[in-house]
């Protein structure tokens, strides 16, 4: 049974990434580097997708609310996480800490239904394409993405207010980056049971649901492929899923490094490392991703670079 020696906790301690000084430097400039390159690519990305014609499409649409949720995250953790290499103590409010919690996950689990809600996409794509338009009108790509954003705001405000309206034992050191639900709830001294179920039921919906909608989609496509007698058709349909797929396998085995594998194998080192990947690069990688591989994507860009040459 925890300690009942109750204390007012009014801001917690952060301890970083690492607490060697000699990689305080290097490290600051690496991340550094990969939240503006974050805050960059995804920003571009919302511009792109929501002022050019040729990417007024759901999959765009789709594809514009990722990196808002990337570009949401990302910030929620990376402005902080610089900070504690330039501070010899980071400290964050109970308040800052609340707030972070919440969005960090109303943010992550949004991406995992849009994640989910671009392969449904990409299914009716290729295997109703007459119907595509009909299917995926503005109103269905709205109503896809609006359910996805009030569930997980629901769930994080849940859990969020729950901790933070139990009792903590007034040890406020969390030995971590920001502020996640698992170390908080390490902190408590109250009956965290219930928490812990809610925690584990919505976790477990979120990445199950989510994953199981992306491979049911992903297999009908498969199957459609397969049947197609033409070459060059199969390897356009490929090629429209190839992005999202390559974003998906990298996204769900980051999550399912940090919360499927036993608890023997978990070590701070290495949940530090897997929560750099979700938080920060990931969303650095997602728009360089489709910005490489996708052609509609490349060809607005260059236009655009085009016309900021001949205006210089």
């Amino acid at each position: 049974m925890k300690s009942q020696n109750l204390t007012a906790v009014t801001e917690f301690i952060l301890l970083g990434v690492t607490d060697r000084p000699e990689l305080q430097a290097p490290l600051f400039l690496l991340f550094l580097v990969i939240y503006l390159t974050s805050l960059l690519g995804n920003l571009g990305m919302i511009i792109l997708t929501q002022v050019d014609p040729r990417l007024q499409t759901p999959m765009y649409f789709f594809l514009r609310h990722l990196a808002l949720t990337d570009l949401g995250y990302s910030t929620a953790v990376g402005p902080k996480m610089l900070e504690n290499f330039v501070t010899d103590q980071n400290t964050i409010s109970s308040y800052g800490c609340a707030t972070q919690l919440f969005f960090l996950g109303t943010l992550v689990g949004s991406e995992l239904f849009i994640l989910s809600v671009m392969s449904y996409d990409r299914y009716v794509a290729i295997c109703h394409t007459l119907l595509y338009t009909a299917i995926m009108s503005p109103r269905v790509c709205w109503v896809l993405v609006v359910i996805p954003y009030l569930y997980c705001t629901f769930v994080s405000l849940l859990v969020t207010t729950k901790i933070f309206t139990l009792s903590f034992c007034g040890y406020n050191v969390i030995s971590h980056f920001y502020c996640d639900s698992l170390p908080l709830i390490s902190l408590l001294c109250s009956d965290t049971s219930d928490l812990e179920v809610v925690l584990l039921l919505a976790s477990s919906f979120d990445l199950i649901f989510s994953l199981l909608v992306i491979l049911v989609s992903y297999l009908l496509i498969f199957v459609i492929i397969l049947r197609m007698k033409s070459a060059e058709g199969r390897r356009k349909a490929f090629s429209t899923c190839g992005s999202h797929l390559t974003v998906v396998t990298v996204f769900y085995g980051t999550l399912l490094f940090m919360y499927v594998q036993p608890k023997s194998s978990h070590s701070t080192a290495s949940d530090k490392v897997a929560s750099i990947s979700y938080t920060l690069v990931i969303p650095m990688l997602n728009p360089l991703i489709y910005s490489l591989r996708n052609n509609d994507v490349k060809y607005v860009v260059q236009r655009i670079w085009k016309k900021i040459c001949i205006i210089i």
